[in-house]
């Protein structure tokens, strides 16, 4: 996560045409029809499907106490990290609520689920901060010739858990809120965060076992710990020890990814019988970087963070998910592969992504719908499959927007979102523009897919939601309104070709209507890796 000050990171506003699409795109707002649309024609074919799917409010400002947490669903749900066991999944998080309801019950809060849809709260996994923490801040100080510190404040960060073996690994961060020095943060940067490590033998016990430290942040000599001012952002540690994600490759080896802002993205090899690294006695002990965001030579301060690493050994790649910019509107996902652990991790057209280069494709970016004020802050994902059925998903939380009418600090709403996840014929990850309600899927034909349909090209904007216009799917097998083309329907692949550009189709539901109800959405990306949502209307 990312919770500095503000990066200004220019907003990107030329809009990349497709090849062979024409857009005619007007200029209003999501809402504010044009008479054009207002004066197609509105009908779209039925889906036949009977499913009754979340009925909750995605305000939940009624239900936000913590005396109300058997109600949360997926309310108050930050950073999620899922793992499976038996029947159920379970889900731990960053400490974060709305008004901060956890506050004083624990840490890194967990919930389960049988269908991914409906989510049971089960109680915190550490009660206190483990006394490792403190004793290595104070070692550290010593060192430095700096006096201890007495009582550390801590926050409590993007766990992520893992099967190894025989037991569950929950890789933690702990990040340290005292300064190094002094009491102004214009002139000191924080104390070092830590990665640590606890283990359960039974998620369903909740009951976990304290490792201690994997890893911590260490200077490369480069910069001191002190700052000039507000806008000295040349940041003291090589990489900042927080947002671990875990990975045992295919060739059985074990890796911990971690890193944000602090000069980019570093793996580290893992012993898979303590969880840590085999040794911390020199600067490499704590990490290669695999991934960065502009000079990565000179920038030490790099608009990216979140790293989740996964490997689909039905492509042969190892993906690395980032989180871009900042968290509280502009959060944006972006995805690089690599056929070696090692790198380089390459982008939709070959951009050097291990080398600084912007990651391309984009899986998610603030957006909305018709009738709903939308989603920002929507990344720092967990990727996960389920070997039951072998669907993929991606799990991350959306916040509302600033200053939603009638909800106090309405951007402070963060809501759980788990979306089903689908892989192109050129092994790119898309998800669904919808999140997942557990519809069951059934065999489509041309004729489902007629009628409206919103549709949002998904340009990148910093802080800038991407809102939708209106297209239909006509029968002549051409597309109309907002967007001028032709499409064709790949039962087998369950791909429609949208003007060459190949979108997954997923059957899903539509949260936005009133009331909900079954849907078809389409998810594919333009030829610079921008991603194509459509949702259909009816």
């Amino acid at each position: 996560m990312n919770y500095y000050s503000n990066i200004n990171i220019a907003s990107r506003l030329l809009l990349v045409f497709f090849v062979g699409l024409v857009f005619s795109c007007t200029k209003d707002e999501a809402d504010d029809k044009t008479e054009e649309e207002k004066n197609l024609p509105t009908a779209s074919t039925p889906i036949n499907i009977t499913h009754i799917g979340p009925t909750y409010s995605d305000n939940y400002t009624t239900i936000a106490d913590w005396s109300k947490r058997d109600q949360w669903e997926l309310a108050n749900v930050h950073d999620p990290s899922v793992a499976k066991e038996g029947e159920y999944f379970y889900m731990v998080q960053t400490d974060a609520s709305y008004g901060n309801a956890h506050d004083g019950h624990g840490h890194f809060h967990a919930r389960r689920s049988k269908d991914l849809v409906k989510w049971e709260y089960i109680g915190s996994t550490m009660d206190t901060p483990p006394t490792w923490v403190k004793d290595s801040i104070n070692a550290n100080r010593v060192r430095m010739e700096l006096p201890e510190i007495e009582n550390p404040s801590y926050a409590y960060w993007a766990p992520c858990i893992r099967k190894v073996g025989s037991v569950y690994r929950m890789y933690y961060s702990l990040v340290v809120l005292d300064l190094i020095t002094g009491t102004d943060s214009n002139y000191s940067w924080g104390e070092r965060p830590y990665i640590g490590m606890m283990e359960t033998a039974d998620l369903a016990s909740n009951v976990w076992e304290d490792k201690g430290m994997v890893i911590t942040a260490i200077s490369d000599g480069k910069e001191t710990f002190t700052r000039t001012g507000g806008g000295d952002w040349s940041g003291y540690y090589k990489f900042n020890a927080i947002d671990p994600s875990y990975l045992v490759g295919p060739d059985d080896k074990h890796w911990l990814v971690y890193g944000s802002w602090h000069t980019g993205i570093a793996k580290v090899e893992i012993d898979p019988i303590t969880g840590k690294p085999f040794q911390l006695e020199t600067e490499d002990d704590y990490g290669l970087r695999i991934a960065g965001r502009g000079d990565i030579q000179t920038n030490r301060w790099q608009a990216l963070e979140g790293p989740e690493i996964i490997y689909n050994p039905n492509t042969d790649y190892y993906y690395l998910f980032l989180a871009y910019d900042e968290l509280s509107v502009a959060y944006n996902t972006r995805v690089a592969r690599s056929r070696s652990i090692d790198g380089p991790f390459l982008g939709f057209n070959g951009e050097n992504v291990s080398q600084g280069a912007e990651a391309w494709p984009m899986l998610s970016h603030p957006y909305k719908f018709y009738g709903h004020p939308g989603w920002v802050g929507f990344s720092h994902c967990a990727v996960f499959q389920d070997e039951a059925t072998g669907k993929w998903f991606y799990s991350s939380q959306g916040r509302y927007p600033e200053n939603v009418p009638g909800i106090n600090a309405s951007n402070a709403l963060m809501m759980g979102h788990i979306r089903e996840m689908k892989w192109t014929a050129d092994g790119w990850p898309v998800i669904d523009p919808e999140r997942y309600a557990d519809v069951p899927d059934i065999e489509l034909t041309d004729y489902e897919l007629l009628g409206k349909w919103e549709f949002i090209l998904m340009d990148y904007q910093y802080q800038t939601m991407q809102t939708s216009k209106i297209i239909y799917l006509n029968e002549d097998k051409s597309v109309s309104g907002s967007l001028s083309s032709t499409w064709t329907f790949d039962k087998e692949n369950m791909s429609v070709n949208l003007g060459g550009i190949e979108c997954k189709v997923f059957i899903s539901y539509d949260w936005e209507s009133t009331p909900r109800r079954v849907t078809l959405t389409l998810s594919g990306y333009e030829n610079s890796g921008r991603p194509l949502w459509a949702k259909k209307v009816f």
